[in-house]
């Protein structure tokens, strides 16, 4: 074990000493705190995305719209975040399956026409459950899938004593 796993280790230990109370829902808090490190890594990458995050129930905790972002990115992003809770799968996971010939074919067409089926959505998960959804549109698939991704790697970072 290196010395930045031990690090790691005694963080999340301490951590969970100090904030015994257990996060089963998405905060407007931690939304917000997501949505800023998704926003900074966007600007890294120069992508001006609509960002999205949802709760348990698929429904919007916070919605923000980047400078410049695209009018249609709000609808998409909002759609990714909502698809991701709903199905409890990332989005790119159910391009795959909703491909012709694949069980999932023509799910986009079901409720109310929210699914969505390419990348850039990710379910948040904290301690094996979902605890809400992420969805970012703005960029290319990829651009979109990689922020998205991010998001949900940095999610156990932003989770702190709110």
């Amino acid at each position: 074990m290196n010395e930045n796993e031990l690090a790691q280790i005694v963080s999340r230990v301490v951590q969970e000493k100090l904030c015994p109370a257990e996060i089963t829902e998405m905060t407007l808090a931690l939304a917000k705190r997501l949505a800023a490190r998704v926003e900074e890594k966007a600007k890294e990458m120069g992508v001006n995305p609509v960002v999205a995050v949802s709760n348990t129930g698929a429904r919007p905790v916070l919605v923000e719209c980047t400078d410049d972002s695209y009018i249609a990115s709000y609808d998409v992003a909002l759609n990714k975040a909502y698809t991701v809770v709903a199905l409890k799968m990332p989005t790119k996971t159910l391009k795959t399956l909703a491909q012709p010939n694949e069980p999932l074919y023509g799910i986009q067409f079901t409720n109310g026409g929210q699914i969505v089926i390419f990348g850039g959505g990710v379910p948040l998960v904290h301690n094996g459950k979902i605890i809400g959804g992420l969805g970012v549109s703005g960029g290319s698939e990829e651009q979109d899938t990689a922020l998205a991704d991010f998001g949900g790697a940095v999610l156990e970072e932003e989770i702190k004593c709110l």
